[in-house]
């Protein structure tokens, strides 16, 4: 197996992740949201914690619809402080509510977070073609670019390198390997 997926293997969550989801575009504005939520979550922990905990936070955050966790009240966020399943960060938990009021923003201004997403490669994937995973890098011009404008529009837990791991998820950046068999 490539090189690839070593970061994965072993865990049948992550390994899922890596062969069907990581680096596989997604154009569904609720799919993004979700993945800037879970990836902001992430900050300070590992990607493998976040995912384990994936169903309870959808299931915590309405599916992670946009207009759902917009309107979501203090109460239901302060209830999410106590829920085992997901990560109780204060600030965690009710950047999901802000952070969907000002994907809401985005939605108006450039009619779907998808358009405002990728008009920052002019609608391209960004594939960096690399043969070892010590070239794959942590952050990139894009992702400092992103996360400077998703800071101004009030979205939080978005720094370049969480930003970067976002473009991935979300597939808006391809960085299998190229001897991977799921690139």
């Amino acid at each position: 197996m490539s090189e690839c997926r070593k970061w994965a293997e072993g865990d049948p969550l992550m390994e899922a992740y890596h062969d069907h989801e990581w680096c596989k575009i997604s154009h569904d504005d609720d799919f993004q949201f979700m993945m800037l939520c879970l990836e902001g979550a992430s900050v300070g922990l590992s990607w493998k914690t976040i995912l384990h905990k994936k169903e309870a936070y959808r299931a915590a955050f309405h599916d992670f619809r946009i207009d759902a966790c917009a309107a979501m009240t203090d109460e239901e966020l302060e209830r999410q402080r106590f829920n085992p399943g997901i990560i109780r960060n204060r600030n965690k938990i009710y950047s999901v509510r802000t952070n969907a009021q000002a994907v809401k923003r985005i939605q108006t201004e450039f009619g779907s977070l998808d358009a405002y997403l990728w008009s920052f490669t002019d609608g391209q994937q960004t594939d960096g073609h690399y043969k070892t995973a010590g070239e794959i890098p942590t952050f990139s011009e894009v992702s400092i670019a992103l996360s400077k404008d998703m800071k101004r529009r009030g979205i939080s837990f978005v720094g370049p390198v969480i930003t970067y791991s976002f473009l991935q998820a979300i597939g808006m950046v391809n960085d299998h390997l190229e001897d991977c068999p799921f690139r």
